[in-house]
């Protein structure tokens, strides 16, 4: 109540309430990550290092200034995957879970919280569908753990190996990208093996859909009986994921850093990974510095459009991207509106689209261009990639991250947040404002040349 009473007072809107909400729990998690019981060495990883990781744990991106198996200590590692989860799920979602465990009565400004996090266009029914989240979440992380189980206990230890099952799922659904395999390898020691490959590019698969198209699955199993926005989230992953496939199979097949030394089957595994990864999640089978400059290229472009709307994953996400492209293939076909699966597109979402995209991408080039002043010695791709890895919240990087100075780790920490937080609540405003001013004043229409 008290909590209810102090926003009623600065009348903080939910946009805000999520902001100030994720910021609280970076600050809580940096604070604990600076302790010394949270290293190894027994001392502090330094203010700095930890807001940067606590900053990459909550907004799920996987960029890391020190390695994660063997810097932190079981309390450092314990922190960092709460604040996966709770960044993941969202930390209204995590405070609903709460609720309803003790009871306590969900108020309508908490309602209002959870629609702007869950992404959602009304409030009817968010408490029952964040019970569905919070169910399925748990159920699939919990299947995905005992899966990987049977590979990490043999090689590891009963204690040890349940340890990383349950991080490496919680850490895969939640497109985090972070590991305790150890000296910054990620899952490159897994390049050919078929259980961790196909669990944990299903966990980023179904993390990275967004929660109301994992309930729509569960519930209608039909695509034709599936809401547009469903549709066109499984046709777009699914479009992405070939074409990632096939390029990193032909890019890198005769690469010898890269598939060129696995066996075949090897080699379709790590380009079907590849495929997946960029996708916001950060694991990487294949060693990311030594991929070509196009498969880079195509990395960076699937790492600016993300996964979906109202999922785990970051980026501008597929739906935004989709809505871009078939209003362009309308504009060329001389369609005056934009239609997809017979249904049409209202021109509100193709201006949230556009403004979002645009956005990301100044931000991306204002960070990059921060950066290549700040950073010395790193080249051009790798500042751009760190940037783009930042803002998508994917956390796949060239190997730039732990050589950062205090003043990138600041921006790149930013960036993250940013890209956590950022598009989803500027196109909310848009939203709203747009209601606001409908029925105003009109300016006179004029014309300009464009193209």
């Amino acid at each position: 109540m008290d909590i209810n009473k102090r926003i009623d007072k600065y009348k903080l809107n939910p946009a805000q309430i999520l902001v100030l909400g994720f910021a609280s729990v970076i600050l809580m998690g940096g604070i604990l990550l600076s302790l010394p019981i949270a290293s190894n060495n027994g001392h502090s990883v330094g203010f700095i290092n930890a807001i940067f990781t606590a900053t990459s744990a909550v907004c799920v991106t996987g960029l890391v200034v020190v390695d994660t198996g063997t810097y932190w200590t079981v309390f450092g590692q314990t922190v960092i995957i709460l604040l996966i989860q709770i960044g993941g799920l969202g930390f209204m979602t995590m405070a609903t879970f709460f609720a309803i465990i003790f009871g306590k009565k969900i108020t309508l400004r908490e309602r209002l919280v959870m629609q702007e996090a869950l992404n959602q266009f009304n409030i009817s029914g968010i408490v029952r569908l964040t019970q569905y989240v919070l169910i399925t979440t748990f159920t699939i992380e919990g299947v995905g753990a005992l899966l990987l189980s049977f590979k990490f206990i043999p090689m590891y230890g009963i204690s040890k190996g349940i340890g990383l099952s349950i991080f490496h799922a919680i850490s895969a659904f939640c497109n985090a990208g972070f590991d305790l395999i150890g000296g910054f390898r990620s899952l490159t020691p897994f390049a050919d093996d078929l259980l961790i490959n196909v669990v944990i590019c299903f966990l980023i698969i179904t993390g990275g859909l967004g929660f109301t198209v994992i309930v729509e699955i569960l519930q209608k199993r039909n695509f034709k009986k599936f809401s547009l926005h469903a549709k066109l989230v499984l046709y777009i992953t699914g479009i992405l994921l070939l074409l990632g496939f096939v390029a990193v199979f032909i890019l890198e097949y005769n690469n010898p850093d890269t598939l060129g030394k696995l066996t075949f089957k090897g080699k379709l595994l790590s380009a079907m990974f590849h495929s997946v990864t960029p996708r916001t999640a950060g694991f990487n089978t294949l060693p990311t510095d030594k991929l070509t400059t196009a498969t880079i290229f195509i990395t960076m472009v699937f790492m600016l459009i993300g996964g979906s709307s109202g999922s785990t994953a970051g980026g501008v996400k597929t739906t935004t991207a989709g809505v871009i492209v078939w209003t362009i293939i309308s504009i060329i076909k001389g369609k005056d509106d934009t239609e997809v699966f017979n249904r049409r597109i209202p021109r509100d979402i193709i201006n949230r689209s556009l403004a979002v995209v645009g956005i990301a991408m100044l931000l991306v080039i204002f960070v990059t261009m921060i950066l290549s002043i700040t950073e010395k010695g790193h080249s051009f791709i790798e500042i751009f990639f760190e940037a783009t890895s930042a803002f998508g919240t994917v956390g796949l990087s060239l190997g730039i991250t732990p050589k950062l100075t205090w003043i990138g780790k600041i921006v790149l920490s930013l960036t993250m947040f940013a890209g956590r937080v950022g598009p989803l609540t500027i196109a909310l405003a848009l939203a709203r404002q747009q209601q606001k001013n409908k029925g105003l004043i009109k300016y006179p229409e004029e014309r300009v040349i464009v193209g």
